[in-house]
């Protein structure tokens, strides 16, 4: 089963360029990332809403009285920034040094976070290996924007 998720997963990683690049398309055409930004995440609310019965989940609204506010609207607003500062970043930057910063910003505070048991379910130190990694995914940034 874990193989199926490996592969969930880089798909979901490999959308993320094809998705900044219709974000940007579309905030080009209506000349405001701002707009286009609200407009993704109502389109991707629509789309949530016409899913979400075809699904056995379950909800109460009542649940999120005893949730944690930065939980309930940190991942929303954090969305909302990187989707309107790839949306800006991509014609300026292009979709290799864009997506590879990202890439990088996402594994160095992965690394951090998971060293620091935040926010993750379980403590995984830094050590040699992991800054390596980190130093080599640095450096394939900086290969891809060199040549």
């Amino acid at each position: 089963m874990k193989i199926v998720w490996l592969f969930v997963v880089f798909l979901c990683g490999a959308l993320l360029p094809l998705q900044g690049g219709l974000n940007a398309k579309l905030a080009k055409s209506i000349s405001s990332p701002i707009y286009a930004s609200m407009i993704c995440f109502i389109v991707g609310a629509l789309g949530m809403a016409v899913y979400i019965p075809f699904t056995k989940e379950t909800f109460s609204w009542q649940l999120l009285k005893g949730s944690d506010i930065t939980a309930v609207l940190g991942g929303g607003l954090i969305g909302a920034v990187f989707i309107t500062a790839s949306m800006m970043a991509l014609p300026r930057l292009g979709m290799a040094l864009t997506f590879g910063l990202v890439v990088a910003g996402q594994v160095i505070i992965s690394v951090l976070l998971d060293h620091f048991n935040i926010l993750v379910a379980e403590q995984h130190a830094v050590n040699v290996w992991r800054g390596l990694g980190i130093l080599l995914i640095i450096a394939g940034v900086v290969v891809v924007e060199k040549f």
